[in-house]
């Protein structure tokens, strides 16, 4: 893989690049005459979803982002649009090219995947429209199947809400040079100007009234992607994207809104297929209608296999009427489910066949039980798996049962770090450890935050399986090798001003064959 200097260029020289004309004399060609566009890459370039011979490569042309109609200031008409994807950040040693139409019932957005690449490597790819020429973007194809792979580099977050502080978490995660990203939901955030605020005030303004229109949720998406530093963090490495709940609506659960609303259905279409346009997602995740598919798998050689999990579109509405509730009997009605069976069945399935070290389970929502009330009847968020006690009781049971190797669940959600042993029974401290969960805190969601709070305490105190808890804003860093998973808790003192350093405020280590936490 690349080394600091490759990887210096993307990370110090896209946001210098912004909606500036890069010049490529040995590609471009002029356009001239009636129709020229304006600069159109004022989105960024990203790739995502690497198999071990193809990946996918993404832009969307949008001159203006932050148009009304969504459309990003695009002519009604198709614009053909050039790839290329080389070996070498120069562009000396092309493997891949071509042109893709950019269509405007796809609100003018590309999804290239170009088949076989060799695999385990690092390639550079651009795009070019007219004499436009886009920023370079860095990926990796995943090792072939059955490779030995030393070592692993990846990141995963989570809730990053434009109006609660900048994105400097996004460009700090670039600098430590990962080669994969997970994005585990709420890539952004569905309310109007001032509607979701955050201690203190938020420190920039969402475009546009909330998001229930296609238009509306294309200009959101849009006004996103022009953050530089998102825009390098996705020039930096593949992502592999699950959504949440905020893509569409705050908490709704599949066909359910948060609030009645007799058109909710056709914002849930509207927002997948925004979604869409605007991931680096394969062809396989094009929706229809208001289905989308969104889990799969992804395979990291004999090293690790990533299991990415969706928690919102199969679930059975939240129990007790959501929120935290005290002595929730109907959360324990056995025939509730979280994934749906088909998706239950399809992870336990993958994690009987998987070959990895590792297998990692990306996925929305806390999964370890969080009790924040002393006694037997304890208090929980019906958001949560702990709505769905008995869906998380047959996976642990499915995953025990065929034997799963090291499995580590990954969370975002709560806007909170924190490090969790996944129990054969939550309310037995002495019972087996089945292996562990790690849930990254927001990029910006909640402002600039604190070490710590009393109530977060409280939980851990009352949840002896739980071993840390932090308030700030960050990520997790995780080196993976065929001896451990070491997970770094990163962490900026604050998001409500630009370029904020990072520290890492803990590291744990998950040994191979040993389930369980150990800070080191």
């Amino acid at each position: 893989m690349s080394g600091p200097t490759r990887r210096s260029l993307i990370v110090g020289g896209l946001a210098a690049a912004g909606a500036v004309v890069v010049s490529v004399p040995s590609w471009a060609t002029p356009t001239v005459g009636r129709g020229r566009l304006p600069y159109p890459f004022t989105l960024g370039v990203a790739s995502g979803d690497p198999a071990p011979d193809s990946v996918v490569l993404w832009t969307r042309l949008a001159p203006e982002p932050l148009a009304e109609d969504g459309l990003g200031g695009m002519p009604s008409r198709v614009v053909p649009v050039h790839w290329q994807l080389a070996e070498d950040e120069r562009f000396r040693r092309v493997v891949r090219q071509g042109t893709v139409t950019a269509r405007p019932e796809a609100a003018h957005s590309v999804h290239v995947e170009p088949q076989g690449l060799q695999p385990g490597r690092e390639y550079f790819y651009r795009f070019r429209v007219g004499d436009h020429v886009s920023p370079t973007g860095r990926t990796v194809t995943a090792p072939a199947p059955h490779a030995q792979v030393a070592a692993l580099t990846m990141a995963f977050v989570s809730c990053a809400q434009y109006e609660h502080g900048y994105f400097t978490a996004y460009r700090r995660l670039a600098e430590d040079e990962p080669d994969l990203i997970l994005h585990l939901g709420d890539y952004l955030y569905e309310y109007a100007k001032d509607t979701y605020v955050a201690p203190g005030g938020n420190v920039r303004d969402h475009a546009g009234p909330e998001t229930v229109t296609l238009a509306n949720y294309r200009q959101r998406h849009a006004q996103y992607k022009t953050d530089a530093d998102l825009q390098t963090a996705h020039a930096t490495a593949p992502f592999v994207v699950v959504f949440d709940d905020h893509e569409v609506e705050n908490n709704w659960a599949d066909e359910v809104p948060e609030q009645p609303d007799p058109n909710f259905l056709a914002r849930r279409a509207a927002a997948f297929q925004a979604y869409y346009e605007n991931m680096p997602l394969r062809r396989s995740s094009i929706p229809r209608g208001i289905d989308m598919q969104i889990y799969r798998r992804i395979g990291w050689g004999r090293l690790a296999t990533f299991h990415m999990l969706d928690t919102r579109q199969y679930r059975a509405d939240q129990a007790c009427g959501d929120g935290w509730r005290r002595d929730c009997a109907e959360r324990l009605d056995p025939t509730r489910s979280i994934t749906g069976a088909e998706q239950e069945a399809w992870l336990l399935d993958g994690l009987a066949r998987s070959r990895g070290t590792w297998n990692i389970i990306g996925q929305q929502v806390f999964f370890s039980q969080r009790d924040r009330l002393a006694g037997p009847q304890g208090e929980h968020s019906m958001d949560a798996w702990d709505g769905y006690v008995a869906s998380r009781e047959r996976i642990l049971r499915g995953w025990t049962r065929v034997g799963a190797r090291n499995p580590v669940v990954l969370t975002g959600d709560v806007h909170t770090h924190w490090a969790s042993e996944i129990k054969a029974d939550f309310d037995d401290p002495d019972s087996a450890t089945l292996g562990v969960e790690l849930v990254t805190t927001s990029i910006t969601s909640g402002g600039d935050g604190s070490d710590t709070t009393s109530s977060g305490e409280k939980i851990k105190a009352l949840n002896p399986h739980i071993k840390f808890f932090n308030n700030q804003r960050g990520y997790v860093r995780a080196r993976i090798t065929s001896e451990e998973l070491r997970a770094d808790f990163r962490v900026l003192p604050y998001v409500t001003r630009p370029d904020a350093p990072v520290t890492t405020r803990a590291s744990f280590v998950v040994e191979e064959g040993r389930p369980g936490l150990h800070a080191v």
